[in-house]
């Protein structure tokens, strides 16, 4: 824990600190407005504001363990070892504090610096927009000997705070059951979602302990499923974490802690063999995917620095061309977590840093960190400036690549890849694409689809792997070519070479619709790495899809249904008794045209996946081990997950 403990006045927290902002009455009314959504994210987004509060103890330096519980029923537990809520009355509500802090959004002690120096989640409305959404919620605190409680149904106290024993021990207790007429499309939690974004917060606040356990599953030995997540060393064990599946470039990860400014930075880094450039950052524990100051400021510190030291070192003397910015960033892992008291946050989706004073901490920590461990390791310096003048070099051809990319992707019918079959609505709001597994496919799809607001692209075998190919071999692709120029997206600008224009997108909905069968999986996954890697926006705006084709028939008479998975055959196949007949679809092109219109692309009928990223370092990290070159860490993520994969024959 940081030695910042003694700065907080322990009894300063009570009552008094407990400030209300406004009202709850519109949470049950309008949900998304408070936690983004009522689906599967929004469910787990209560978890993230319950966990939040007990972390805002760990970070004002008074608790050290926390434990989330997924309960059989699919209600969750936490509990965590700090002071307590303040249960004591609340002079200006005229209730105890707890009820203030459980029914009044924007009520909290992270809103009386006092009590908190910094704090994490994004809004501040807490614990009690988990109430107002849940059909029940229990609150038990341990605080000063003693114990208290209150219930809820709906956001309502049921009763006053009351007193129910004593005890020695401190912290809170929130137990709550997500609400099901709010929470229509699912109740079930994720045990691998929950666990990601613990990891990360343990990662994120050394030294706390934070402990899952799920109730739904027992393991051999009898013991519930769980895990424990606990970090010494930080954003360092983080990187190591990330990184486990590229092979280093160098002996150890570069670390820097510190306040800079009166900001706490913490920053990671190490170099790898990849092309990617990796870069996540977090504000007070918000992980802020549209960046902000922190994030240029550890770019410019970066770039600053190793282009003066490369200059300096000769090694650039024989270069025709300069470097970029985003040739330093080449193979970049790196971690970047900033402190601030009053955090602004700017953007679409408010995680963008907007505090102009980050930028300066942030650009000497870096600056600080990096020189003195390149005058200490000039064997890794070497080869880090060598990564660079090799990603300029790439970045020249690469170039010249997107340059033929963009040339070709204009508006006339001319410009679009012949495989193309175009729709006629010219209102992209209205179109969807269908990028399809080979030309047998893509002939049936022609013919079944409304040729109105329904493309088809054709895409010949298996797209390029892009986690292990360079840049310039990316954009020399044809597959990839045709899917810009279908598009009408083009990449770089003279701010970024990198940056995705989605002025011109000429479909909203573009669909990958493979073969149900393990060589379509991979297809969609090469698909979608390539999608993350260079296209990410299209993912972050909601614009990628994969369709989802029946994988069976089931047919007995006059009488066919479609089934999508074993369960749904079986199910069909008692309903209509002996002598039901099945088939197997193991590819689209077994379909005919009507059938596949039916099943997969009539929008009153399909069923089409989104595909979000809800944790963006987890995305990266999992791209990373199926498409990169690493087979053990492959091979133990598909043991572990081959109970849910369907495998053919």
């Amino acid at each position: 824990m940081s030695e910042k403990r003694e700065e907080f006045n322990k009894d300063n927290y009570s009552a008094d600190s407990i400030q209300a902002l406004e009202g709850m009455e519109h949470v049950r009314m309008r949900p998304s407005m408070y936690i983004g959504d009522v689906g599967v994210r929004g469910l787990h987004h209560l978890v993230y504001e319950v966990v939040d509060n007990s972390i805002d103890e760990a970070l004002a330096g008074h608790c050290d363990n926390i434990t989330v519980i997924i309960n059989e029923d699919n209600s969750i537990t936490t509990e965590d070892d700090g002071r307590g809520i303040p249960v004591d009355l609340h002079k200006k509500e005229g209730v105890s504090a707890l009820e203030v802090v459980m029914t009044k959004i924007g009520a909290g002690g992270k809103f009386d610096k006092d009590s908190y120096k910094v704090s994490g989640g994004l809004h501040g409305v807490g614990v009690s927009c988990v109430n107002a959404l849940s059909e029940h919620l229990t609150a038990t605190v341990y605080r000063k000997g003693e114990i208290w409680e209150q219930e809820y149904e709906r956001g309502k106290a049921m009763y006053p705070v009351k007193k129910i024993g004593e005890t020695d021990k401190r912290g809170t207790i929130v137990t709550f059951k997500p609400d099901p007429t709010i929470f229509t499309q699912t109740l079930d939690y994720n045990y691998d979602t929950l666990a990601s974004r613990l990891r990360e917060l343990a990662y994120l606040n050394k030294g706390i302990t934070i402990h899952l356990i799920d109730k739904r599953h027992k393991k051999e030995d009898g013991e519930f499923e769980g895990e424990t997540f606990h970090s010494e060393e930080g954003l360092k064990e983080f990187i190591k974490f990330l990184d486990a599946t590229r092979e280093p470039l160098m002996k150890d990860v570069i670390s820097f802690e510190g306040e800079k400014n009166g900001v706490p930075v913490e920053v990671a880094m190490i170099y790898n063999t990849s092309y990617a450039e990796n870069l996540h950052s977090y504000v007070n524990n918000i992980n802020t995917h549209e960046g902000g100051t922190h994030l240029s400021g550890f770019r410019r510190g970066l770039t600053h620095t190793l282009k003066k030291y490369a200059d300096e070192s000769g090694m650039l003397d024989k270069l025709k061309f300069d470097i970029a910015g985003d040739d330093f960033r080449e193979g970049l892992t790196a971690i970047i977590s900033v402190k601030v008291q009053e955090p602004q946050f700017e953007g679409q989706t408010k995680t963008k840093l907007g505090n102009r004073e980050v930028s300066a901490a942030v650009s000497q920590s870096v600056s600080e960190m990096l020189t003195d461990y390149l005058e200490e390791n000039p064997e890794d310096a070497k080869t880090i400036v060598q990564k660079v003048i090799l990603a300029a070099q790439a970045r020249h051809a690469a170039q010249k690549a997107r340059e033929m990319v963009q040339r070709k992707t204009v508006m006339s019918i001319g410009g679009l890849p012949g495989k193309l079959s175009d729709c006629s609505e010219q209102d992209p709001a209205k179109c969807e694409v269908y990028l399809v597994e080979g030309d047998s496919a893509g002939g049936t799809a022609k013919q079944g689809r409304d040729r109105m607001f329904q493309a088809i692209l054709p895409l010949r075998g298996k797209i390029l792997n892009v986690e292990k190919a360079m840049t310039h071999k990316v954009f020399e692709n044809e597959e990839i070519k045709n899917i810009f120029t279908a598009l009408g997206v083009t990449i770089g600008t003279e701010e970024d070479s990198k940056a995705l224009n989605l002025s011109k997108l000429r479909y909203h909905k573009i669909v990958i619709m493979c073969d149900a069968d393990i060589d379509g999986s991979h297809i969609e996954t090469l698909i979608l790495t390539f999608f993350f890697r260079y296209m990410k926006e299209l993912i972050e705006n909601g614009h990628i899809y994969i369709a989802t084709p029946p994988l069976f028939l089931v047919k007995k008479g006059a009488k066919k249904e479609y089934a999508w998975n074993d369960e749904e055959r079986l199910a069909l196949m008692e309903q209509y008794g002996d002598g039901a007949k099945i088939q197997r679809y193991k590819g689209l092109g077994e379909m005919n045209a009507e059938q596949l219109w039916d099943t997969t692309m009539n929008p009153e009928f399909r069923t089409l996946r989104q595909i979000h990223i809800d944790n963006g370092v987890e995305a990266d990290r999992v791209f990373s081990m199926l498409m990169g070159d690493e087979v053990p860490p492959r091979r133990e993520f598909i043991e572990k997950n081959a109970i849910y994969a369907n495998i053919d024959a």
